[in-house]
């Protein structure tokens, strides 16, 4: 054979390669290909079209979940039931994802979450976040409010006045998110839950019930940077969440939930 003739069945060859990997969306195509690439792009085709459903009904799930909530957010929004009303910049409903398997609750916004209108954005938000990756999440998967939704002058602590006004919208909330546990962010937001005066050291390291929905105390993420000697015991009580939910916990020790 002819190198011209052979030059030309090779570039015959190239063209049909090129067109095929268009065919399959590829437009740019860079270095050598292995040996087999075809089979291997078509499993691969394979792979993301069996996964394609689940990925559009959790999307589906996400906006039917955001829909639920929307109403609640209208009330909140408009919300005059007590003095807290007339002092905020913003109300803070709650952020994540509306079909989350965890809930995250502290008991109040600060500063910058009602200058925001977003739970936990300030340093202790930050840490948090850093909570939720080391658990192999991302803040967008799971669901984080508080039990009041407008900050409280001074950043005090909520007056029981205030949180028999407005834990409903957090119970009508967890019944329409209906995450598998909660984990309630300090000692006022577990105390607050529970209807209990035992210290939060006595409450962390085992689950609770709040609604019907397993509940289980830690510390609060700006206590843990006041306090940062005990971040062990805050990730003893995470392993334990991830143990609930079913979350492979990094270091593959397990705690029991």
């Amino acid at each position: 054979m002819s190198q011209s003739r052979e030059l030309s069945l090779k570039l015959h060859r190239l063209r049909q390669e090129l067109e095929t990997l268009r065919l399959y969306g590829y437009t740019e195509i860079e270095g050598r290909l292995d040996e087999g690439w075809i089979e291997k792009l078509k499993a691969a085709v394979v792979t993301r079209a069996q996964a394609k459903p689940q990925e559009e009904m959790k999307r589906k799930n996400a906006a039917q979940g955001a829909e639920g909530l929307a109403p609640i957010r209208k009330e909140v929004e408009a919300c005059h039931k007590c003095e807290l009303s007339g002092t905020r910049t913003n109300t803070v409903f709650g952020v994540g994802n509306p079909k989350a398997r965890l809930m995250f609750i502290g008991e109040a916004p600060g500063a910058d979450e009602d200058k925001k209108g977003e739970p936990f954005v300030g340093r202790a938000g930050q840490l948090l976040t850093s909570m939720i990756e080391a658990m192999g999440l991302r803040r967008e998967d799971v669901y984080i409010a508080n039990i009041l939704k407008c900050r409280p002058p001074g950043n005090r602590n909520p007056l029981p006045g205030e949180v028999e006004l407005c834990e409903p919208y957090l119970v009508r909330k967890i019944k329409g998110i209906k995450p598998e546990v909660i984990c309630a962010l300090g000692a006022v937001s577990a105390k607050t839950l529970l209807k209990t005066n035992s210290p939060i050291s006595r409450l962390r390291g085992e689950f609770h019930s709040y609604h019907g929905t397993p509940l289980l105390p830690t510390f609060h993420p700006a206590y843990l940077l006041r306090n940062p000697g005990a971040k062990k015991d805050a990730w003893n009580d995470l392993k334990m969440v991830m143990n609930k939910v079913g979350i492979p916990v990094p270091d593959g020790k397990k705690k029991n939930g």
